[in-house]
């Protein structure tokens, strides 16, 4: 292909390629950084291009200039993007948590209030279950969780491979909850406050019944240490669907458009730390909690730890100290 021609067809990419570089290093727009890198790399395979069909130095010149300038500002934003990350995660989630307080209050009491009356309920009132879980469902859940059948746990020679797809499994199933618990805040925060009633209720009639029949031995060393993860998720998602809710209820001086626009912001990022927790908890479920050859103190041991580290880096990561005066 002629010079000419090769300008001609690529001029206009390259003339975008130098605004938004243009931009990124007066810091003045970094809206340009997501698409960047692929725009990257399209202007290495050019500038290679150009080199090899032996293309004018001055074309060659420019178009490496414009390479070394885009390496610069591709890793200045990747890092910061990576601090931003960090940020989020030791800081500005925990910060969001404990800011929205009102609606994680409300959303766990919903949620762990059901699960833990329901699972006293069907505890002490066995033939409560039926009411709550069909019978079929009770059955399978028996079967899972029978001491004598062996059917839960992780075996010595289960390959790495099948973690892996479990792992996926428990990222995809969780995420479906939170998500539909978040989703459904947009029906007046209604669906929000339904689904972390009705996934409490379901969670604690499985636990008070397993404890009645005599599984507690095999259901909670099972779930004690992801569900620290598991059960904070499912509740902070339904908090950020009861915040969806209320901005339409309440928009107060807004349109509800504007008070729901205003929501959406915080309420994503809620999601983003959500989906976060799932991703450690379908992990731990994975390779923790169904290995069989831990003891169930040791699980006991290592949940309890779980769930302060989750309370804890709640209540207490990303805040200031104060110097004294």
């Amino acid at each position: 292909m002629k010079q000419s021609l090769f300008e001609t067809r690529h001029k206009a990419e390259w003339e975008r390629f130098a605004l938004a570089l243009e931009r990124l290093e007066r810091g003045k727009d970094t809206s340009q950084v997501g698409g960047f890198p692929k725009a990257y790399r399209r202007l290495c395979q050019h500038l290679a291009l150009a080199q090899e069909r032996g293309y004018s130095s001055f074309l060659i010149d420019s178009l490496q200039q414009h390479v070394l300038r885009g390496h610069q500002q591709l890793y200045r934003h990747r890092s910061r993007l990576g601090a931003n990350l960090l940020s989020f995660i030791l800081a500005d989630f925990p910060r969001l948590v404990r800011a929205e307080w009102p609606f994680v209050l409300v959303a766990a009491l919903l949620f762990f209030g059901s699960l833990i009356s329901v699972g006293v309920l069907v505890y002490v009132f066995p033939e409560l279950v039926y009411n709550l879980i069909p019978a079929d469902q009770v059955r399978e859940m028996q079967g899972m969780y029978d001491p004598v059948a062996g059917h839960l746990g992780r075996p010595a020679e289960r390959a790495a491979s099948e973690d892996w797809v479990m792992f996926g499994y428990y990222v995809m199933h969780n995420i479906g909850i939170a998500f539909q618990t978040f989703a459904s805040g947009l029906l007046m925060g209604v669906g929000s406050a339904f689904f972390l009633f009705y996934n409490g209720m379901v969670i604690g009639a499985v636990a008070g019944h397993l404890s009645e029949i005599g599984f507690g031995q095999t259901f909670w060393p099972f779930v004690i240490a992801h569900g620290a993860f598991e059960l904070t998720a499912i509740a902070l998602a339904g908090a950020a669907g009861l915040e969806l809710g209320w901005a339409l209820i309440a928009p107060g001086r807004l349109s509800r458009s504007e008070a729901l626009q205003r929501a959406a912001r915080k309420s994503v990022l809620l999601v983003c730390g959500v989906m976060l927790f799932l991703l450690i908890a379908a992990f731990i479920e994975a390779y923790w909690s169904s290995k069989t050859s831990v003891t169930p103190l040791t699980k006991y041991l290592v949940g309890a730890g779980l769930w302060a580290l989750v309370a804890l880096y709640l209540l207490f990561a990303g805040r200031t100290r104060h110097a004294p005066e």
